[in-house]
């Protein structure tokens, strides 16, 4: 089977494209560790002469003691037939009398539905029969069964599921107390830490492999909370949900992902921290998640506005926009300003901040310390419930200013178009190739707000302040891009 290049997640050789965006952070393959395959690659044995210092001699005991714990998942879904499928429609064009026959024959013949089936991977919890596994190990299946490592077997529910994290829990009921398995702290884990990953790759059972932490807080583009602890143990399709272990036997992680150009371990492979299963767990048992909600837009802070802020370092997460009547503006945290701490816990960058805020239980006051005009300052806020995210919306429009882009004044006409409630501002409608404006990743239908911090209202006041500008000064500039803002810096060139 040919393979596509390109970030997909993979469910028994199902596999889902994702963003662009997430391509360009690491232009290769992500595979979710779940599904089966039917084939074998010949692998390579590594040799070695010795042990290095501090390494484990053997891993046999940590093992005996972990696996009656770890359980394979298998699960069925239908899937419904939307048609003739494409491959039985015969060599008749869509107009030819005889295609409309070869249809109709071949749709009374074909099975009105499909069961598609799926392996993984889970570790148990509680004696009870909770489980631990990935959401994408289990979500939109009708039928989930549990082997243990004693071949048992049991019909399994869906407690909670949380596809935001990719985490889900299950249960069994056994006859008999089940083994659990220690939950560790997977802030303690240190690059370099030797680890185990246990699960089911390929179908094949219960394997076993080693290797050590490559990194932390991975971030691979899969959504706001993409917080991974990065190894080389081999982890591989069917691996998915199931543990990651330190040395102590207790789980740091879980198995979720592998990025790969074959669909096999290359020795990248991606767990989620248990640190944040931990937290979501009370919730999971309810059967539903509730975040936490500040009320900001945030970015990054790169390291042309770092510069133009005037910032000592680019810790933080800059506050692009805060939402009218939210718990942060009510708090008094205002846009321009970089949080560095939040509820005692430092914001090391930008993507620290979203799972901090959505794990804090609601009508907690927390303190938030922000860097405001070059001094610290601390504020206290009350964390409100996260709502659905909007949907944002685009449009088009004339008149010239320079940094290569043409500019319109935002009109009742073009604001209702929008979808805006501002009333004031210049709207982006053409960006030229190769400009300024489109190196600072300007894009036409970008709603321009402030110019230095400062508002402008039209394109004279625009124009206005652009005469105060030469070449090579840079310009910071906030613009709304949908439904967020955020800040951006222009270099002014010829």
């Amino acid at each position: 089977m040919k393979r596509k290049r390109g970030f997909m997640n993979r469910k028994n050789g199902v596999k889902r494209e994702r963003s662009r965006a997430v391509k360009a952070v690491l232009a290769g393959l992500l595979w979710v560790a779940a599904g089966a395959l039917a084939g074998f690659s010949p692998a390579a044995v590594a040799q070695t002469s010795g042990l290095l210092p501090g390494a484990p001699g053997s891993f046999s005991e940590l093992v005996k003691r972990a696996r009656p714990s770890v359980v394979n998942i298998s699960t069925v879904k239908t899937i419904k037939r939307g048609g003739v499928p494409f491959h039985f429609r015969g060599p008749f064009k869509e107009n030819d009398p005889l295609r409309d026959f070869f249809d109709r024959f071949f749709k009374d013949q074909l099975p009105k539905d499909f069961k598609q089936k799926s392996l993984g991977s889970g570790f148990i919890i509680d004696k009870k029969g909770y489980i631990l596994t990935n959401n994408h190990v289990v979500e939109k299946t009708d039928e989930i069964t549990v082997k243990l490592a004693d071949d048992r077997e049991y019909k399994a529910k869906i407690v909670g599921k949380d596809p935001k994290t990719d985490l889900a829990l299950i249960r069994i009921k056994a006859d008999t107390a089940l083994k659990q398995l220690p939950l560790g702290d997977s802030d303690k884990l240190e690059v370099g830490d030797w680890v185990v990953a246990i699960g089911n790759p390929f179908g094949l059972g219960s394997t076993v492999t080693a290797g050590i932490v490559s990194a932390k807080y991975r971030h691979i583009g899969t959504g706001s909370y993409d917080n991974f602890i990065q190894t080389d143990a081999s982890i591989n399709p069917g691996n998915s949900g199931g543990p990651l272990l330190n040395t102590a036997g207790e789980v740091i992680g879980i198995n979720s992902a592998i990025f790969s150009q074959t669909g096999g371990s290359i020795g990248i492979g991606f767990a989620i921290p248990i640190n944040m299963a931990r937290d979501l767990l009370p919730q999971l048992k309810k059967g539903k998640v509730i975040r936490g909600w500040l009320g900001v837009m945030i970015q990054h802070i790169t390291p042309a506005l770092r510069e133009k802020l005037g910032l000592k370092s680019d810790h933080g997460a800059l506050v692009a926009d805060v939402t009218s009547g939210g718990p942060a503006e009510k708090g008094g945290i205002r846009r321009g300003d970089v949080i560095i701490s939040f509820d005692g816990k430092p914001i090391r960058e930008m993507n620290d901040l979203p799972y901090l805020v959505a794990s804090t239980p609601i009508h907690k006051k927390v303190k938030v310390v922000v860097i405001r005009d070059g001094r610290k300052k601390v504020v206290l806020v009350k964390i409100g419930r996260m709502k659905e995210e909007k949907k944002a919306t685009v449009a088009e429009a004339e008149k010239k200013a320079s940094l290569g882009m043409t500019v319109e004044d935002l009109t009742p006409r073009l604001a209702k178009e929008l979808g805006l409630k501002e009333k004031h501002g210049l709207v982006v409608v053409k960006v030229e190739s190769g400009s300024p404006a489109a190196e600072a990743g300007i894009k036409v239908g970008d709603l321009i707000l402030e110019v230095d911090r400062k508002p402008v209202k039209n394109f004279r006041s625009f124009n206005r302040k652009m005469q105060h500008y030469g070449k090579g000064d840079t310009i910071l500039l906030l613009v709304k891009r949908g439904g967020s803002t955020l800040y951006l810096t222009v270099r002014v060139g010829e």
